[in-house]
């Protein structure tokens, strides 16, 4: 009994209890791909800090099977119980006499099967020319080192790790380190890897496939290889050619080498995540690494360059470095986000990455205004949850106020401080505290009292900004879309231009309001301003200079008709004119403003010709479509035409047929200014796609279609394809099967279920859950169900949500299928539905995803109550859409 409640004590806790430290695991896995199964032995070098009879580590889903301690004077102990919780995901160990302080070993036997959920140790299937085989992978971030041995699965906890593995003979078997040793016995070879330096458990890493590989050098000499599927190394060449210069790059930039001898880059066929930073063995999912020039487009070519900057940039923040509990996890993601586009700016600067960039600190800026929210640094009390806080406040918050504070403190004060960071906690954890610690020194300046608002309280600020004469007056509060208003204050780095970017001023808003004299900067000596009222034309007022700080800013009226002018008068940079678009969305998303004023801003843009402006602007319709449909159903055709009236002018410019030299922006353009005319239903734009699409079923390889263009041709097959007329959906599902890259196959998941007929979606989403669909590529279906649709999607979920649960796991996947669904409805009585449905069936690495998706659900139905009282929309929509 006594000992009972003595296990009970580590019920329940976030982390571990601190009596014992491992100090270096030997671990030994052995593989049967044919069973899916695995055996292993693990012995763990631990200093015993506490006497104890206990030893308590992380296992789950795990058959223990010996278990032994030896002491330093060569004692042997065994357990007299040994216990698995599941719940707590723990093995504690109880021993009949109590372990004394010092150093020990702890040997530990154990199996377990290799799952499908793509967590831990896990199987996914290739294809060895015709034939379905198995191969091995690890994903073990956040809390999955677990699942695959026992161990103190805790990023504080550094080890040392040697490994070694026994697998079959004519597969390739990777891990962190380089091959040591390799043994062969039959069927079955033993490759045994270096020991690694020390690290944490999330980031070893183990693969064993069939692979090709190419590989290069830093000038450092580090070799890096990218391993591709048999066949396909060649795609593998863009992925490499960035990792070799980003290396080098962020080895300058820190001061401090790359520290292993080698580093891989694996593209793996199952794959929950994007990429994942494994200390010297980054894996990939394969449309991530494997780049082709004939079927991938320039979005992805671009993402592939900033995702593998990012995943190298890791090796520094987060593997040599790493934060001290999941609570900073933003230390690596926020950075390494933010640090992969200064590389993607450095090696591509034609790309300009720092203005798309923005559409990244919009979706921070999007979810941090939810109630529903969370602090950059968020308590975490249970592993499970740590899955959720991989999400756009921990890598675009994250990274958009490190940008304003670099800002803030200029680029050779940052870099310095970051370089002294990595040297003074190098192979150790770190917390933001440590961060700013440094920065304060570097700096002179009191860092923490600016920051701590902005990391450890949720939201931000919308500063309110008006003109008296000369004076301008501005005042914060918190912004949340739901219209609620907060009494928060932060330390606001603003910048401010005059009518002219050669017109600036900085200051520090540190108060709820102040007042900032810009007399100065009016010169009284031009002629055209002594003239007030071309003085108030011209002198615009733009607060939040190229959007480099995280906040809104709400202008007043007058203010506000300048910025119009400059807009059309095209005095504007193109970060001003998205940063004036997207606060003006987000304030009449929260009814701070109304959508007939909004819709007569947007009316402004019609000549734009910027990409982040127009993507911007894309982005609005398809939203205002959605709340429209809602608020005012007679005139959404009206408004789809003004949409279409707004983008007339880029689409006749682009065409279809790219332009030999043409700049990158304009591809970019081409592929999302072609799918808004198709969804929106602009006739001429359709017509030439299905067109477009037959020619590509006589040939696959037709230049009429090409990467970037495919995505419209597919949407206007499935715009038009529905019960009566199944022909579009079949000969899609065609090309699907026939497509021999993951690129193609990605492209038409995206956008298969945008048909507006249900019986179509229907056959789509359980297409979907079939074996032809990799569980991995559920995240790009669910992302195009089509307006239409939403309600059959939610049916659909509801009637296989114990299928689902079953065949993705409670894990990432998951989520998807949560946020995917649920958001787009826009009505308080779906929200209730959705509540009640999910009252009974909630797990915690969905609780915040569902949470956050029910309020959005709530704050587009309360914006849907405010458009309907306004009396002339109709109308207005109307004019707009008349206007050619």
């Amino acid at each position: 009994m006594e000992q009972k409640q003595s296990i009970e004590q580590f019920k329940g806790r976030a982390r571990l209890p601190n009596f014992a430290i491992p100090k270096r695991y030997d671990l030994h896995l052995r593989l049967d791909l044919s069973a899916c199964t695995f055996s292993g032995t693990v012995q763990i070098n631990v200093s015993i800090v506490e006497e104890t009879k206990f030893l308590v580590l992380n296992a789950l889903e795990l058959d223990v099977h010996q278990v032994w301690f030896t002491n330093s004077h060569g004692q042997k102990y065994h357990p007299c119980d040994v216990v698995l919780d599941g719940d707590d995901e723990v093995l504690v160990l109880v021993f009949d006499k109590a372990l004394g302080i010092g150093e020990g070993v702890l040997g530990v036997d154990f199996s377990a099967v290799l799952n499908a959920h793509l967590v831990g140790l896990y199987k996914c299937a290739y294809m060895d020319g015709e034939e379905k085989k198995n191969m091995a992978v690890t994903q073990f971030e956040p809390v999955d080192a677990r699942r695959c041995f026992p161990c103190w699965d805790e990023p504080a906890l550094k080890a040392r790790f040697k490994i070694a593995l026994d697998v079959p003979s004519e597969l390739t078997a990777l891990s962190n380190m380089p091959i040591i040793n390799e043994k062969c016995d039959g069927d079955v070879k033993t490759v045994s890897f270096e020991e690694s330096p020390i690290m944490s458990t999330y980031l070893v890493a183990v693969v064993v496939g069939l692979f090709d590989h190419i590989e290069d050098t830093t000038s450092d000499g580090v070799k890096v290889r990218a391993y591709c599927p048999v066949g396909k190394s060649d795609k593998g060449e863009f992925a490499l050619n960035v990792a070799v210069k980003t290396l080098d790059l962020f080895s300058k930039y820190f001061s401090t080498p790359y520290s292993l001898p080698k580093l891989d880059m694996v593209a793996v066929p199952e794959f929950a995540g994007g990429a994942m930073e494994n200390y010297g063995l980054i894996t990939y999912r394969e449309s991530e690494l494997l780049f082709d020039p004939l079927h991938s487009t320039a979005a992805r070519k671009q993402r592939m360059a900033i995702v593998v900057s990012h995943e190298v940039a890791h090796q520094w923040f987060g593997n040599l470095v790493t934060m001290e509990w999941w609570t900073d996890l933003w230390l690596n993601e926020g950075f390494a986000t933010w640090i992969s586009y200064m590389a993607t700016d450095i090696l591509f600067p034609e790309w300009k990455v720092w203005s798309q960039f923005l559409q990244k600190t919009t979706g921070g800026l999007i979810m941090d205004a939810l109630e529903q929210s969370h602090p950059i640094q968020v308590e975490v009390h249970h592993a499970r949850s740590v899955l959720e806080i991989f999400d756009a406040i921990s890598y675009y918050k994250g990274s958009a106020v490190i940008r304003m504070l670099q800002a803030y403190l200029g680029d050779d004060i940052f870099q310095k401080s970051l370089s002294s960071y990595i040297k003074r906690y190098s192979e150790k954890n770190a917390k933001t505290e440590d961060l700013w610690s440094v920065l304060s020194e570097e700096s002179g300046v009191k860092i923490s009292e600016m920051m701590d608002d902005w990391t450890k309280k949720q939201g931000y600020p919308v500063i309110s900004v008006t003109a008296k004469d000369h004076i301008l007056e501005f005042e914060q509060t918190q912004f949340l879309s739901a219209g609620l208003h907060s009494e928060g204050k932060w330390i606001v780095p603003v910048t401010i231009s005059l009518g002219s970017y050669e017109r600036r001023k900085n200051f520090l808003l540190e108060t709820k309001s102040s007042e900032v004299d810009i007399s100065d900067l009016v010169d009284t000596s031009d002629t055209h301003l002594k003239n007030k009222e071309t003085c108030d034309e011209q002198l615009w007022v733009k607060v939040n200079i190229e959007q480099s700080g995280f906040y809104r800013v709400k202008y007043e009226d007058k203010l506000t008709a300048r910025l119009r002018k400059a807009i059309e008068h095209n005095s504007l940079e193109a970060t001003d004119k998205f940063g004036i678009l997207d606060d003006a969305y987000a304030l009449c998303e929260a009814c701070e403003q109304s959508l007939s004023s909004f819709l007569s801003l947007m009316d402004v843009y019609r000549k734009e010709a910027d990409y982040i402006v127009l993507s911007k602007l894309i982005d609005v319709c398809y939203n205002i479509v959605k709340v429209s449909s809602e608020a005012i159903p007679d005139s959404v055709n009206e408004l789809k035409q003004f949409c279409i009236n707004l983008l007339m002018f880029p689409a006749e410019k682009l065409g279809w047929e790219p332009v030999p030299g043409e700049s990158h922006f304009s591809t970019l353009l081409r592929a999302e200014v072609l799918q808004a005319l198709v969804t929106f239903g602009h006739d001429k734009t359709q017509n030439e796609a299905l067109d477009r699409f037959q020619k590509l079923l006589n040939d696959r390889n037709t230049p009429l279609l090409t990467a970037d263009t495919r995505a419209a041709a597919y949407i206007a097959m499935m715009r038009n394809a529905g019960s009566s007329h199944k022909e579009g959906f079949e000969s899609l599902l065609n090309v699907y099967r026939e497509a021999d890259t993951v690129q193609e196959k990605e492209r038409i998941l995206r956008y298969f279920a945008s048909s507006p007929d249900p019986d179509t979606v229907v056959d789509v989403l359980n297409f979907f859950l079939s074996d032809e669909v990799r569980d991995q590529d559920i995240i790009y279906g669910l992302s195009g169900i089509s307006l239409e649709c939403r309600e059959t999607a939610w049916k659909w979920m509801k009637e296989n949500w114990d299928l689902i649960l079953t065949k993705y796991g409670a894990g990432l996947l998951l989520t998807h299928f949560v946020r995917d669904i649920v958001t787009p409805f826009c009505s308080n009585e779906k929200a209730d539905e959705v509540e009640e449905f999910f009252a009974s069936r909630v797990h915690p690495s969905i609780a915040m995803t569902l949470k956050q998706s029910i309020e959005q659900v709530r704050i587009k139905a309360r914006w849907v109550q405010s458009a309907r009282q306004e009396q002339s929309l109709q109308e207005l929509v109307k004019e707009l859409a008349g206007k050619k």
